[in-house]
């Protein structure tokens, strides 16, 4: 299996790239979404409110669920990566969002600006696809809308970013909605 992964600047196109990937018949075990949570959100119910407004609820849409990331807070996800990530917060594994995506065959550099988007505000789609599929899940996923990855690492290194710090921290912001993480803006 391969990994095939888009970030997505608004929650809209991630949905519209997993539904196009369930339309495609790529398993819903073989998606996973992940993106910051808002104020309004509430896992399922906020799954299938994405899920209606793309068209009907779908599989791995209407079983959102919230859980934290260090570094980047209230998450909302489904599927593979969002277990992955809730299990080894359970276990107290250490790695969170970069190991999990390096893990799975993700380029470590490209992780690093994956948990960046996120923490930025857009939401990451990855689907494991066998060989047979790869270049029909690129193209759903391109066809979706993504940001390119490479211009993303540079607007963010621009900005002085040298890569995503995912170590924890009890503290909130002011707002309570994510943590503060040394060395990161508020």
């Amino acid at each position: 299996m391969r990994i095939i992964t888009g970030l997505f600047d608004t929650r809209e196109q991630a949905d519209r790239a997993v539904s196009a990937l369930e339309d495609a018949d790529i398993p819903n075990a073989d998606i996973s979404i992940v993106g910051p949570s808002g104020d309004h959100e509430s896992g399922a119910a906020e799954g299938a409110g994405i899920g209606a407004a793309v068209g009907g609820v779908g599989g791995l849409l209407a079983g959102l669920g919230a859980f934290a990331i260090p570094g980047i807070g209230q998450v909302v996800g489904a599927g593979w990566l969002a277990a992955t990530l809730i299990g080894a917060a359970a276990g107290g594994v250490a790695g969170g969002l970069i190991g999990s995506l390096t893990d799975a065959g993700v380029d470590e550099r490209d992780a690093h600006v994956y948990a960046e988007g996120i923490r930025r505000g857009g939401t990451l789609v990855t689907a494991r696809v066998d060989d047979a599929h790869i270049d029909a899940a690129a193209a759903i996923l391109g066809q979706a809308g993504p940001v390119d990855i490479n211009s993303r690492r540079d607007e963010y290194e621009a900005d002085g970013w040298s890569g995503y710090d995912e170590a924890p921290t009890s503290e909130l912001d002011p707002l309570g909605s994510r943590p503060i993480v040394p060395g990161l803006p508020r």
